[in-house]
């Protein structure tokens, strides 16, 4: 539990500087740059943005560690085997399974409505910058299940953690429009900026592609990928209009419960809240806004 709970073992601590030192030089950057095609910052946005993320660093670790017993019970006493991490390997296998993992609660939090209540809150700003990367959600209750199969495969919940780490700090630096693209080796296999700006738009083909955190390959392979070819719009598709954290947070639960309140059956309640759209490009059924169409 130590290693669950000390800061100090947390990837994320130790890049807290690095991230405000990225701030401020693409804060720069965009002073002295041509940046016509680049959003930029907004003052309220960007602090709307940093505390989200210290709002986030609570609630993670209290869902670390309310998890952890359940790891660990998984990992000593049902997994076949445990993975030595002292070897190179491990380590690749465990980023790899983590990314992994975050690419299928990434799908699924854009697919299905309560999860997105969650996620919504990373897309409600309408500008692509660094500070962006650090608005993250308050709720991240269903992370649990999806970081379940790596206790089962052996893999020690301190290290699934400090993968997990590893993956957020990596998509912190995908969150910018000043760089464009990179190498196409880089583009083939890496989650980049240009691919990330494509997760983070509101318009057309875009919406929910590229849910990749490090590699880019599992949208390749899943059929979520899409490419840039257009100057993407951030945001909801209908933006919600507050720099309120709270009610940046809680805006889409507070539509679930008025939509629950309004069904007629216990069915329609389950459907209102887990709806699920298989397509972007689907409408859903009987008028009611998808999940995944990023509205507030």
């Amino acid at each position: 539990m130590h290693d669950v709970l000390d800061p100090w073992v947390n990837p994320v601590t130790w890049a807290v500087p690095f991230f405000l030192l990225f701030i401020g030089v693409e804060l720069a950057a965009l002073k002295w740059l041509d940046h016509d095609d680049v959003t930029g910052y907004q003052a309220r946005d960007a602090s709307t943005s940093i505390l989200m993320g210290l709002g986030s660093l609570v609630s993670t670790l209290l869902l670390k560690a309310a998890a952890f017993f359940v790891y660990i019970a998984l990992y000593l006493y049902v997994a076949p085997w445990h993975l030595p991490m002292r070897t190179w390997w491990s380590w690749a296998l465990v980023i790899t399974g983590v990314d992994l993992a975050y690419y299928w609660q990434h799908r699924f939090v854009h697919r299905v409505r309560v999860g997105w209540a969650a996620h919504q809150a990373h897309h409600s700003s309408q500008y692509m910058n660094f500070a962006t990367a650090l608005r993250q959600k308050w709720n991240p209750w269903f992370d649990f299940f999806f970081w379940l199969p790596l206790p089962l495969l052996g893999v020690a919940p301190w290290a699934i953690y400090f993968g997990y780490g590893i993956n957020l700090v990596y998509q912190f630096f995908v969150h910018t429009e000043t760089i464009k693209k990179l190498p196409r080796p880089v583009e083939f296999v890496f989650n980049t900026p240009s691919h990330h700006r494509v997760h983070h738009a509101s318009q057309g083909g875009y919406l929910d592609r590229n849910f990749g955190g490090i590699l880019i390959l599992w949208d390749r392979m899943f059929g979520s990928f899409v490419a840039e070819t257009e100057r993407p719009v951030y945001g909801l598709t209908k933006n919600i209009g507050t720099h309120n954290p709270l009610k940046v947070a809680t805006h889409e639960y507070a539509a679930i419960a008025r939509d629950v309140r309004a069904a007629g059956s216990w069915g329609e309640r389950a459907g209102r809240m887990f709806a699920y759209r298989s397509s972007p490009m689907r409408k859903s059924p009987d008028g009611l806004r998808p999940p995944s169409a990023r509205g507030g």
